[in-house]
């Protein structure tokens, strides 16, 4: 095939929730129904024991929660589909919106029972802001859950966009009979039981089919006037509206039950978008290029802790990528030429000789390449839009263990490279070094990789600072001034990208008076050399 057919077939997309929205067993049953995995809820460790398989850190094991991205690929209906599925607890929103950078379109899970919750709302500003489509699948329809017109008039209040909805559910909880579909003109009906595949639901053709209305009664009664009504109302769907981020198809279901998996599997190889052109700073990047180009969007250390290796998640823009193939680091200068390149069902890796435009693959290395970093066949590029937040939270950090400090070091900056936690070194001599963070449960995640991964016993401590700002200036001698009157509060991250400290909203008004040549920054992109809004 052709570099042009090749990307026709990827849809990248990155599924996203409130916690507890059932994220995860989604992310399950859809590599469950392309094929991909043979049991859902686990891929198989070697001691038998079941967890997620997009759960691979030992601490998303021990809470059942996911605290960081990770990438599987699977092939279905000639489409190679590459999913990323993100942390949903809030604390971690700095990773999923660095994982929305590398996606065409977006799978939101609602659970329907608590309708849009407030991490959703969070990540769908985010993927508002960027135009990018999203997808809806409302989740747990098998328990008592809300009214659907509630839900759906929730989420073009929130969305800021038309809710279209593609399947109807026809009750709920104990009495919840199935899902219309309304495209179709059938009802799949709902049995539970986590081992069947969409397959083998039953389906009942006709909206008007007296064997319904026989069978689910008023439930179907009410979903059949419920129909009516959004069909009359409601704009029909739009595909190009859909590709704008101003609308967004609606599905039904219970994924822990296998049930409506299907449609959506569907949906994103029929309606999700192939990799469109990519922003640089020098120019616009089309996908169909000849000449290879990625973006590193995510670093994960000690992904396999036998061999501390360290993974850049590359999403590739443009052209073929080949294994072995001669490539430029944008930022350095360096060329690499990467022979264990990877592409990821979670933790199970495959080597890959190619991959196309809207593929995220994997790159082993030892510290050459860090989030942002660009990859071509020559040309000097700088793709944007890769964010690091100002952090809210601060705790100092020490070893118990003198004689660890090397690999505390060592730990801290790893990490700090590859997101997890943001990690500051005060100027002034003797300082401990400070970890930024936006939620608590970060502090808690790094401490528990220090020790498990680097075996150092870390001791983490309050400190007196509770906001950042990186600084910046046209005039040299206003910042060497503003620098060495504040040396206590200044830190330097871990791309040496110079950070303000307070411990007040006051003090950093205060600071913004005296200097008034200085500008203070609550975000910058990748290599400290691009910075958001002064703030």
């Amino acid at each position: 095939m052709s570099i042009k057919q090749e990307v026709a077939r990827r849809r990248t997309f990155a599924i996203i929730s409130h916690p507890d929205a059932g994220k995860t067993t989604l992310t399950e049953k859809l590599l469950l129904f392309a094929g991909a995995i043979q049991i859902a809820g686990s891929v198989k460790a070697r001691k038998a024991s079941r967890h997620a398989a997009s759960d691979w850190m030992e601490i998303e094991k021990q809470r059942g929660i996911s605290v960081a991205s990770s990438v599987m690929q699977m092939e279905y209906r000639d489409c190679v589909l590459n999913l990323l599925d993100t942390p949903g607890h809030q604390d971690f929103s700095e990773d999923t919106y660095r994982v929305l950078t590398a996606v065409d379109a977006a799978l939101m899970v609602i659970d329907a029972a608590n309708g849009v919750e407030p991490q959703t709302i969070r990540l769908l500003q985010v993927c508002r802001a960027r135009n990018t489509p999203i997808i809806t699948f409302i989740n747990k329809l098998d328990r008592e859950v809300r009214e659907p017109l509630d839900l759906l008039s929730e989420i073009e209040a929130h969305l800021g966009m038309d809710a279209v909805p593609f399947s109807w559910p026809v009750g709920m909880g104990r009495a919840f009979g199935g899902v219309f579909d309304i495209r179709r003109d059938r009802m799949r009906v709902f049995k539970a039981g986590q081992e069947r595949r969409g397959a083998e639901d039953e389906i009942i053709d006709g909206r008007d089919n007296p064997a319904i209305a026989e069978r689910f009664g008023d439930a179907y009664a009410q979903a059949r006037e419920e129909i009516d009504l959004i069909e009359a109302a409601a704009q029909p769907f739009d595909h190009a509206a859909f590709l704008a981020g101003r609308q967004t198809p609606v599905f039904f279901g219970s994924a822990i039950n296998n049930f409506g998996v299907q449609e959506v599997l569907d949906a994103l190889v029929e309606l999700a978008p192939k990799p469109g052109p990519r922003a640089a700073l020098e120019r616009e990047v089309q996908p169909d290029e000849p000449r290879f180009s990625g973006v590193v969007f995510k670093v994960q250390a000690n992904m396999d802790p036998a061999h501390r290796d360290r993974v850049a998640f590359l999403r590739v823009s443009s052209g073929r990528f080949e294994r072995g193939m001669r490539l430029k680091v944008s930022r350095t200068g360096k060329e690499i030429r990467p022979n264990n390149v990877v592409s990821f069902l979670s933790q199970r890796r495959e080597l890959l000789d190619e991959a196309y435009a809207g593929d995220v693959i994997g790159i082993p290395n030892h510290g050459v390449l860090q989030l942002g970093d660009v990859l071509t066949e020559g040309e000097n590029l700088q793709f944007t839009g890769l964010p690091f937040f100002a952090p809210e939270l601060f705790q100092a950090v020490e070893v118990k263990d003198p004689l660890r400090t090397k690999q505390l070091r060592t730990g801290l900056t790893q990490l700090g490279e590859e997101g997890a936690i943001q990690v500051f070194k005060p100027a002034a001599a003797g300082g401990a070094l400070l970890l930024g963070a936006i939620g608590q449960l970060q502090f808690e995640v790094v401490a528990h990789r220090l020790k498990t991964e680097y075996g150092v016993d870390a001791r983490l401590m309050p400190s007196r600072y509770n906001m950042a700002r990186w600084i910046t200036s046209d005039d040299p001698k206003a910042l060497r001034k503003f620098l060495d009157s504040n040396a206590a509060n200044i830190a330097y991250d871990v791309v040496d990208a110079v950070a303000f400290l307070a411990s007040s909203p006051a003090q950093l008004r205060v600071a913004a008076e005296l200097y008034p040549a200085v500008h203070f920054h609550a975000m910058r992109e990748h290599g400290g050399q691009v910075f958001g809004d002064k703030a």
